[in-house]
């Protein structure tokens, strides 16, 4: 027995790919999948790993390291599939010569995403595998037969995991490296040339690989048949196998570890053999449509929810008629999350709020200036979509109906997919002015370095892409920097920029207060003799700057930053820095 250790699902994949032999990793940070590059990292010595400007990239970086004979694996989120797809999608049809893995990291329940899309559809779609895991153990272990897999049919697949799978721990039994032998690359025209002409049989490649791994799916080792009671039988697979398990310990299970292609003969045995059969599957109703095709009677979404997670107690009230006795919820103050104190995106908002400016949003911390006190945010749609959204009210409405909007997109998205929509807006004749919130990290994944930082994802030092001159080079004749904290300054540059009848770009540099590099020299404090009570203070929303009772406000220092944000806001001197 080797070692065991209690590991985060997301670091178990990386463990599985550490043992599978694997070379290149390649992702854009997004949660719940960014732990697995971070986890990478401490193989540094047998594997490459990078942080892309965006999912697409890294994909094609994975791809590349697969044609080149090598393992390699990409990680997302689910959106960064769509990012992916295009790629992916013709990857299907290339097949690979090292094995490659794509990991999804889907999102039930939308706990840090702008939907709740199943990456099992994208993946049928596409035509790839999908593998699913339902543990950390099976995390790794499943990563390593991805591989397996891949090579043995010729086909990139997909590795799907769920936030709660991510997040959790269990205890991994952990193996030594495979050192597994590069594969010569052999010139291939047809098949990793894809013009119409080399695409079309290997169309019938990719469907007759499907029919054949359908047909395997019996005697692999990741589907399985637990047999019990025959009255009730389950079909499962992932996260969900858990709950049933737990809600259900006597029923029959068919869990399933391969989810694309169904294994249709060996799950038509498996309801041959049972009286009464579920489908429980978080999100779509995949396994159990294509079940139900087959003239199988099997309930699921008929009881079950496609909204978010599952639950055990879920499945015993609603497959057992169980009633469960919960302890009500305590009754505790409602805690929405809030720009951190010190944030720049609040200063930047904050004048945006006073000058009654619109704002095109994107994804990023600074979404949450959509919400009250700064209610700037109008929209907010995908990454990098900001600047296109602008653009696009531009084209329908007129140079002077977007006078008072601009696009706000962060550092890390604008290099994500922001450099189109800019190129587009310049390329298109399009006037805007778009501004970039730059605090030097991609700040709500975790504080994961991009290509504008200075810093590889496995913390060596590199060419930090200049922003501004990038701009530059896009024909903008308008592009600022400016501090974030210069509410003056932002105030006049901003009135000035929205005024033009041509393409702005305003770069807010301040770096996030959360960053090691950020380093606190003081903190506000209030003078209640002094104070008015005008509120101007409280208007930004820091979470610092409380009113009291009898209306004056205190700042409280043990969140204070000492940014001066209040300070500046405050025209009776009720509000002084104090220095360390």
């Amino acid at each position: 027995m080797g070692e065991k250790k209690i590991m985060l699902g997301n670091a178990a994949i990386a463990r599985g790919c550490y043992e599978a032999g694997v070379k290149v990793s390649a992702a854009y940070p997004g949660t719940p999948s960014t732990e697995i590059s971070e986890n990478m990292v401490q193989y540094k010595g047998d594997i490459y790993s990078e942080w892309s400007p965006n999912e697409k990239v890294a994909t094609e970086v994975a791809i590349g390291a697969s044609f080149a004979g090598v393992r390699s694996i990409v990680s997302m989120k689910h959106v960064g599939v769509n990012v992916a797809s295009d790629p992916l999608f013709t990857a299907a049809y290339t097949g690979v010569n090292g094995g490659m893995v794509l990991v999804a990291a889907d999102d039930p329940g939308m706990y840090s995403s702008q939907n709740e899309q199943d990456s099992r559809l994208v993946a049928r779609t596409a035509m790839i595998p999908v593998v699913e895991p339902s543990d950390s153990q099976e995390a790794k272990d499943f990563t390593k037969y991805a591989f397996e897999l891949s090579e043995k049919y010729d086909t990139p697949v997909m590795l799907r995991t769920t936030t709660r799978l991510s997040h959790s721990q269990g205890v991994v039994e952990l193996c030594d490296r495979q050192e597994i032998p590069d594969k010569p690359y052999e010139r291939n025209i047809k098949k990793y040339v894809m013009m119409p002409g080399n695409a079309i049989p290997r169309h019938v490649f990719v469907e007759q690989r499907l029919k054949d791994m359908a047909a395997d799916g019996a005697d692999m080792p990741i589907n399985r048949v637990e047999m019990r009671d025959k009255s009730v039988g389950v079909i499962t697979s992932g996260i969900p196998y858990q709950y049933v398990r737990e809600a259900m310990p006597n029923a029959s299970v068919l869990k399933l570890g391969m989810v694309n292609p169904l294994p249709r003969k060996m799950i038509e045995d498996f309801c041959a053999q049972v009286d009464k059969v579920y489908v429980i599957e978080e999100l779509e109703p995949h396994i159990e449509t294509q079940v139900r095709s087959w003239g199988i009677d099997a309930v699921g979404k008929e009881l079950l929810t496609v909204q978010g997670e599952y639950s055990a107690n879920m499945l015993r009230e609603k497959l057992l008629g169980e009633k469960i006795e919960t302890v009500e919820a305590a009754q505790v103050p409602a805690r929405p999350p809030i720009l951190c104190p010190g944030c720049p995106h609040r200063s930047v908002f904050s004048v945006l709020s006073e000058l009654k400016i619109h704002a095109a949003g994107d994804i990023g911390c600074y979404t949450l200036g959509a919400v009250a006190p700064l209610s700037v945010i109008d929209t907010t749609v995908c990454m990098g979509s900001s600047i296109s959204t602008l653009h696009g009210m531009e084209k329908a409405k007129g140079k002077d109906y977007i006078k008072n909007w601009v696009a706000v997109i962060g550092d890390s998205t604008f290099l994500h997919t922001g450099v189109n929509s800019l190129m587009n807006m310049v390329y298109n004749q399009s006037t805007g002015t778009v501004i970039i919130l730059d605090n030097s990290t991609t700040g709500m994944t975790g504080h994961q370095d991009h290509a504008a930082t200075g810093k590889t994802l496995m913390g060596d030092p590199t060419y930090a892409i200049d922003i501004y001159n990038l701009c530059k080079a896009l024909g903008i004749q308008n592009v600022h920097e400016i501090n974030a904290f210069d509410i003056e300054g932002l105030k006049k540059l901003i009135k000035e920029e929205t005024a033009k009848d041509e393409v702005s770009v305003i770069i807010t540099k301040s770096p996030c207060v959360l960053l090691k590099t950020t380093k606190i020299t003081g903190r506000c404090k209030a003078i209640p003799e002094k104070c008015k009570k005008c509120g101007m203070c409280l208007k930004p929303g820091c979470p610092a700057v409380i009113r009291q009772e009898d209306g004056t406000i205190r700042i409280d220092d043990t969140l204070c930053t000492g940014c001066g944000l209040c300070m500046k806001r405050c025209k009776f001197d009720a509000i002084e820095r104090e220095e360390f």
